[in-house]
């Protein structure tokens, strides 16, 4: 297996575990002006939830997931779940000083509260922990051409 199909289905796994404790949160009543999804689809500006889903998954499983592929052995750490982990830190920095504030919930998060960031980091290091657990669990080694190594 490449590790483009590699990256993708440990995008889409990581994604679903991130999106399974997304629900979770939600159904328990945590933080729910933290919704992630309400504030893609309103960015974007139509389609309501099923295109803030879309958009996710898309950028979860392809976007991050590819380019961690392509990062992957210039990580820190010895172990997938590390560099995962260490992976995680760059896509929840972005979302911190890019999606919020553009979603108006302000930089780091921090109108909706002083939790936001922290819970989002939580999400995201699950997230990078999986992607790199699955990232390394699946078959196949190549490196393509011109990636670090």
């Amino acid at each position: 297996m490449n590790i483009y199909a590699r990256a993708i289905i440990a995008g889409f796994v990581a994604t679903v575990v991130l999106s399974a404790l997304m629900l979770i949160k939600g159904a328990m009543g945590l933080m729910p002006q933290l919704n992630v999804i309400a504030m893609l689809a309103h960015m974007i500006g139509f389609g309501g939830p099923a295109i803030g889903w879309l958009a996710h998954f898309l950028i979860g499983t392809v976007a991050w997931g590819v380019l961690f592929a392509l990062l992957y052995a210039s990580l820190p750490g010895s172990e997938p779940v590390v560099k995962g982990m260490v992976f995680a830190v760059g896509p929840w920095l972005l979302m911190m000083i890019i999606i919020m504030p553009l979603a108006g919930a302000g930089f780091f998060g921090l109108k909706l509260d002083i939790m936001a960031p922290v819970m989002t980091l939580i999400l995201h290091l699950i997230w990078g922990a999986v992607l790199g657990f699955v990232y390394k669990a699946l078959p196949g080694t190549e490196q393509p051409a011109g990636t670090v190594a």
